[in-house]
């Protein structure tokens, strides 16, 4: 039995025997009380044991992870302190698009395989070029390096919020073929089965007409 059961049948096993053997209620209601505490735990725990799993499977891609959420949590900090309002939406939508990306692979690792250089590479560069971008922004540089810096860092950030945009939505196209070669089997079937026709309508909806 996995660890995640053993602590959710200890929780439903107490939340079990409290009522029925120290409150003296009957056998019908404490068996539904341990029930649902045993599921309420199972839902709790498979939600939180995802990353302790990763641990322990792949330590690289789990190092690699926390790595680009402290990266990504720089970028949050830094949104505030960016005075373009459009690079702050950019730096915005970037946050929001790498937390989805960390989500994703660390839900199925096998994802990490069409990532690129993602997380060793282009996460830690863009947070190099941001910094440099807050420093120069700050000293409010009047030169035309500085301001050419500033113009090309604007367009650099642009670029990659639609990039990683492209990484995240490349995560799922598998995902969405795959889904979409079901769903045309699927349909195959129903009409084969003689459940629907061409139009999707059911059999006997006539009859069911007023």
């Amino acid at each position: 039995m996995k660890n995640k059961e053993i602590v959710s049948a200890i929780v439903g096993s107490t939340f079990f025997a409290i009522p029925y053997l120290g409150l003296s209620i009957t056998l019908g209601p404490a068996l539904a009380i341990g029930a649902a505490a045993f599921g309420a735990s199972e839902l709790v725990l498979s939600g939180v044991k995802t990353k302790e799993i990763l641990k322990d499977t792949n330590r690289s891609l789990y190092l690699k992870i926390n790595k680009a959420r402290k990266e990504n949590k720089e970028i949050l900090n830094l949104i505030s302190k960016v005075e373009s309002e459009e690079t702050k939406k950019n730096l915005k939508e970037i946050h929001d698009t790498v937390n989805k990306i960390i989500a994703t692979v660390e839900e199925n690792p096998k994802k990490e395989d069409s990532l690129g250089n993602f997380f060793e590479y282009y996460l830690p560069v863009l947070i190099k070029i941001v910094k440099k971008y807050d420093e120069v922004e700050n000293q409010k540089l009047g030169s035309s390096e500085g301001q050419d810096f500033m113009k090309k860092a604007d367009k650099m950030i642009a670029d990659t919020n639609r990039a990683f945009g492209t990484i995240l939505s490349d995560l799922y196209e598998k995902d969405i073929i795959d889904a979409d070669a079901d769903m045309k089997v699927y349909n195959i079937m129903l009409k084969a089965d003689g459940i629907v026709d061409d139009n999707l309508i059911m059999k006997g909806s006539d009859n069911n007409e007023d």
